[in-house]
């Protein structure tokens, strides 16, 4: 504890301002440090960035004993006992890279109440020689961090994890606290049952990361699209995000030879060159690292200002929580996937072959989520937001849909056609079944259910199974339905279903965009390019940002510009070719930059 031996113990709010260097808490920190003070158990759910240390450091310190933090990387311990050590707090970690002399000697330490806190793996910790030396020693709290890891519903389910239930039996009276920034509301209740929590505190802050800007683009050829769109980051910092060692190997190395400060990092390398890689990216001498998902969970950098993904991920909380890498300052960032269906279906063969059946099952679910977000015609935010419970009604106006987005239409019909189909099967089918019903199809386990008799068979024919997989999946983000993957991902409708059934409200939804492998791929940094018509786009860029009070890469970039500079579209139909420009952009500003080309082009012809 950090105080006075003869004097009273500091509270939260002076070991904040004195430690921490603070002046307040965030949203949901006080309640929860107080609460975890008095002795009670809770569980944390913040994002990146949101804060969720310091909701177990200050009770730590205020508490008498030893703060007992359960991390899964060493990577992760390390930064933190280094910025603690830094602020002043007694800490240290125990894991296998300590000589055996520095391991006694840090036990020798936590056995006579030196440190504030301990870091320590579940590996460690569960040893039964580790927990008889724990019961001898005054222990504040137990904090499970990456608490998700806990769960078998959880995207990074870890056996050591699903032990750590033991603590509470063991030691009943220490308060424990779970945090994680990534778990859904079924993953959210089986923390709480896995570890044992005593009626705790759940306290759980918004996942919106406002200043991160989502995008997809259809992968074409990535090292091109990588390389062009890192030139545009200007030298900012950045991860590239790949789904095995090779490809990291083959990328970092390629970018080397375009001369970017890049590295390679991923678990097949010595942990020497690991660590080296880690400091040099954390300390600004290397601009980017292109890793697997091993890099990124411990790195407490706040100016990285892109993420992107190589590949799709597996989760939509493996995807969240490296995208939360970026912009942890505030300021804005960007989050970039470069999606194949290709891609999709490898990684679903690969968990196809998984060892365990039920496993397989729940990361199919959590997959097929991670591919409706890639496809979706909605505001991205919103589909994540859905997915973690955080139901949103409004645009983000910051990522790709937002900013160029697809037809609107009046959604009503194809809506209640939808729900009204999943109400008559009382709710027990997943996705593909409501479809096959829907299109009216023939099939054995249709009729002997008797669905080919219901009023909801075929009135859906007119469309193809991937229209009807895309509205479903946009009434899922509009949180109309809810995917229970308790139950094999059956669909459930939820409450706000009830006035679209009864027609009590509109429901607007995006025309279906059916053909992913279509859309424009972004090409490679354009070099010839009209420099003078470039700069007169500018231009009328400014004045059109200044009339419509919005930045002026709201309206287009400078890589669309160039773009618009270099093929001169002449017609609506050339100009929506355009990489960056939509129907909407088309609409709004389609005119005036087709009259500035064209007049360009005819006093250039004429001269």
């Amino acid at each position: 504890m950090v105080s006075d031996a003869a004097g009273p113990a500091p509270n939260a709010q002076q070991i904040l301002k004195d430690i921490f260097g603070y002046s307040a808490f965030r949203d949901g920190q006080a309640e929860v440090i107080e609460h975890t003070i008095a002795g009670k158990d809770v569980l944390v759910l913040l994002p990146t960035g949101g804060g969720k240390s310091l909701c177990y450091q200050i009770p730590a310190i205020v508490r008498e004993g030893t703060g007992i933090v359960v991390s899964p990387l060493i990577s992760l311990m390390q930064d933190q006992v280094e910025q603690l050590r830094e602020a002043g707090v007694k800490a240290a970690y125990l894991n296998s890279s300590l000589s055996n002399e520095e391991y006694q000697a840090r036990v020798k330490k936590l056995q006579d109440g030196f440190y504030d806190i301990i870091y320590v793996s579940p590996e460690r910790l569960l040893q039964r020689a580790f927990l008889n030396m724990l019961s001898h020693t005054k222990i504040a709290l137990f904090a499970v961090d990456e608490a998700h890891c806990v769960s078998h519903w959880g995207h990074d389910f870890r056996q050591d994890y699903r032990e750590l239930g033991m603590l509470k039996q063991r030691f009943h009276d220490i308060p424990v606290i779970g945090l994680t920034a990534t778990a859904d509301t079924t993953t959210q209740q089986d923390i709480q049952i896995q570890l044992g929590l005593d009626e705790p505190l759940v306290y759980k802050g918004s996942f919106d990361r406002p200043n991160i800007r989502y995008r997809v683009i259809a992968k074409y050829k990535p090292f091109e699209q990588i390389v062009t769109y890192i030139r545009q980051q200007d030298g900012g910092s950045g991860i590239i995000y790949c789904n095995s060692r090779a490809k990291v190997d083959d990328l970092s190395a390629k970018l080397h030879r375009q001369g970017f400060r890049s590295a390679a990092y991923h678990a097949g390398m010595d942990a020497d060159e690991r660590a080296w890689v880690q400091r040099q990216f954390i300390t600004d001498k290397i601009d980017v690292v292109v890793a697997t998902v091993a890099f990124g969970m411990g790195i407490n950098k706040s100016n990285v200002r892109f993420v992107v993904h190589h590949d799709v991920p597996r989760s939509i909380e493996s995807y969240y929580q490296e995208t939360g890498r970026a912009g942890r300052d505030g300021l804005p960032a960007e989050a970039l996937l470069l999606f194949d269906e290709k891609d999709s279906a490898r990684v679903k063969q690969w968990i196809e072959q998984g060892n365990l059946a039920d496993r397989n099952a729940i990361e199919l679910q959590k997959f097929a989520a991670m591919e409706a977000f890639a496809e979706a015609q909605t505001c991205r935010r919103q589909v994540l937001l859905n997915y973690f419970s955080e139901f949103s009604d409004k645009a983000c106006g910051n990522c790709d849909i937002c900013l160029d987005p697809p037809r609107p239409f009046d959604g009503l019909q194809v809506a209640q056609k939808v729900l009204s189909c999943i109400l008559r099967v009382q709710q027990q089918y997943a996705t593909q079944y409501i479809i096959d019903i829907l299109r009216g199809k023939n099939l054995k386990r249709l009729q002997e259910a008797g669905h080919d008799k219901l009023s909801t068979w075929g009135i859906g024919k007119d469309h193809n199974d991937q229209y009807w997989h895309n509205i479903i999946n946009q009434l899922i983000h509009r949180g109309l339905i809810r995917v229970d993957i308790a139950s094999h991902a059956v669909l459930r409708l939820t409450e706000a279903a009830r006035p679209v059934l009864k027609g009590e409200i509109a429901v607007e939804l995006a025309t279906p965009r059916l053909e992913i492998k279509a859309e424009k791929p972004v090409k490679p940094a354009l070099k010839n390019y009209d420099k003078v018509l470039f700069a007169r786009l500018k231009h009328l860029r400014k004045v059109l940002a200044q009339e419509h009070d919005v930045p002026p890469f709201v309206i287009f970039s400078d890589a669309t510009l160039a773009e618009m500079a270099s093929i001169k579209p002449t017609s609506k139909d050339a100009f929506l070719a355009v990489s960056g420009v939509g129907l909407t952009k088309l609409e709004r500003y389609g005119v005036p930059f087709l009259q500035l080309i064209n007049d360009y082009l005819e006093r250039d012809h004429n001269v």
